[in-house]
This record gives C-alpha cells, structure tokens and sequence, in this order.
C-alpha cells in the first residue's frame, strides 16, 4: 500500500540512519512503541541445543555457548528466527562485544550511540554497550523497524526491516515512493531493492519529477550498493546458519 508523502513524514518520527557502521552520523529517533504493542509476526519456536557441528564459524559458537538463551529468549520475544539474529551479529560486529564503528556504532548489534540513548531510557536498561543489553536493545529496535512495514509479507517486511537498520527508515521510505512512482509495488523487498540506486544524486531530474526538487525527501543516497550487499549478506548467513542449527 502507497502511503502519501505527508503520512511519510508523520508516522513514527521518522529515523533518518540505522544503527550500523554504514548508518550515518546523524540520528533522528524512532518514536517507539510500547512492548505490548508488538507487530505480528511469525514467531519461530527454536528447539534447543547443547552441542553445535564444526561447520559453525568458532566466534558464532563462542556467542551462541555465552549468550545463546539471551538470543533465543529475545528473539521469541519480538517474533524473529534467533538464527536471523546471529546472522545480523555476524554482518554487524563480526561477533565482537567491544566492536566500535568509526561513526560510533557499538556492541554485537552495533546501534548508534542516540538510538541506544533511547533505547536503553525505554527498556530501563542499565549499560546498553554490554551484550546482553546489546543484544535486547538492537532486536527492539529492529522490532520497531519491522512495525514500520506494514502491508508487506513477512519475508520482505524482515528485508525492508534489515535495510531500514542499515541505511536508516527515511532513506527505504524514498525509494518506495520511487518504487511506487514507477507502479511497482513499495511493500516488495525486490521494488524497493531496484529502486534505492535512484536514489543518488546522479538521477536529480527524476528527483525533481518525484517530488518536486533535485533530491528526495530524506536527501541523495550514494550508499545503495553497501546497504543492498549488508541485507543479501546477512540473509546468506541467516540461510547458512538454517542449515547448521535447529
């Protein structure tokens, strides 16, 4: 479903960046919902396990023996596949708990410093740089993206979600309404994925046709191919780490 230019802008207080290393440098927030409030979603049951095969990279293993039931709990919590989680752990922080961006990203799940400011003053938590805090403040957050969606199926809602914690939501909003413009359906990964690439300054005449002036609504986008590579590499992972866990 196509949602008008002044809607955009109105739902959700709109955050112009993700939390990861390839976000940018200035946060607008997300005005989160409460926990109650959670977006359907398909939610996974995860049948627990005490051993994992070799094929498993050492450092997920190492996460998995330390943090595994905070994963699991978390992610039942919010609806998401824990192994999804550890794919996105993996893309962001190489599943290193100390990991710091040069843009200030930190953690396993690498949030921006004033996204995890409001994150942590929401969920009262204490030290949102330690992992556990990490871990449940970036799937609340990636929660909150993925209620951002709506219209669109669960799989293409998870990758609209992912490339929203990357380039930030302001930036997928605009190529919906690129995506939309050229009738293709916005709620389609696929549509939205063709469409981020326009967003670059090069295509400032179709920018001026869209919406009325040389840049989107959120500004150029010179990062496409760096935000499309970070979804289809932690989708690989996740269908990798489908196959080696249960």
């Amino acid at each position: 479903m196509r949602k008008s230019g002044l809607t955009i802008l109105l739902v959700m207080g709109l955050s112009l960046v993700g939390c990861t290393p390839l976000g940018e440098s200035v946060v607008r927030k997300v005005k989160f919902a409460a926990e109650d409030q959670l977006p359907p979603k398909a939610i996974l049951v995860v049948k627990r396990s005490s051993s994992y095969p070799e094929a498993l990279d050492p450092a997920a293993r190492s996460i998995i023996q330390s943090y595994g039931s905070t994963i699991k709990s978390y992610s039942y919590r919010y609806g998401f596949d824990w192994r999804l989680v550890l794919a996105i752990m993996k893309v962001e922080s190489g599943f290193v708990p100390e990991a710091v961006s040069e843009k200030g990203a930190f953690g396993l799940m690498q949030i921006m410093p004033l996204t995890g400011e409001e994150v942590g003053r929401r969920l009262a938590i204490e030290d949102i740089t330690e992992p556990r805090g990490n871990i449940h403040g970036g799937m609340y957050y990636l929660n909150q993206l993925y209620g951002l969606f709506e219209g669109a199926d669960h799989g293409d809602r998870i990758k609209l979600a992912l490339a929203a914690y990357n380039a930030g939501v302001g930036r997928i909003y605009d190529a919906q309404e690129l995506a939309a413009y050229f009738h293709d359906d916005p709620t389609k990964w696929q549509s939205v994925r063709d469409a981020l690439p326009l967003l670059s300054k090069r295509y400032y005449t179709l920018h001026r046709n869209v919406w009325g002036k040389g840049a989107p609504r959120f500004g150029s986008f010179g990062d496409s191919g760096e935000t499309l590579a970070y979804v289809d590499k932690i989708m690989d992972n996740y269908e990798r780490y489908k196959l080696l866990l249960n």
